[in-house]
């Protein structure tokens, strides 16, 4: 458990790589959802002022929503929340659910990452 909380933040310490291509996160969400509401409570606040949040600015869509034009997936979203993230719009990875605030920040983490790698 040590381990992986000194993983967890050096994971959080690190400078995420700045690409050309504007990112974006989207947020698949629905009404009564549990798991958004503890991302809204427990991430919400804090996401705009990160690093990952400045990275890939938040967008919210509803599960059975139409997606907004330009935005194009692998998959439609079958969980909420599902977050996607989007280079130019398109998608580049996702994490589904939510696994709580620790797992979150190196998921995310990750995939901007990996989106910036060329």
């Amino acid at each position: 458990m040590i381990l992986r909380a000194a993983v967890v933040s050096l994971a959080l310490a690190l400078p995420l790589p700045v690409a050309a291509g504007a990112l974006e996160l989207l947020m698949v969400e629905q009404p009564g959802c549990q798991y958004c509401a503890r991302w809204t409570e427990e991430v919400g606040p804090e996401y705009p002022l990160t690093e990952e949040g400045k990275a890939a600015p938040l967008r919210r869509v509803p599960l059975h929503a139409a997606l907004p034009e330009g935005i194009k997936l692998s998959a439609p979203p079958v969980f909420t929340p599902t977050f996607v993230l989007l280079r130019d719009g398109t998608e580049t990875g996702r994490i589904e659910g939510y696994p709580g605030e620790d797992f979150f920040w190196p998921l995310l983490s990750g995939l901007i990452a990996a989106a910036d790698r060329p």
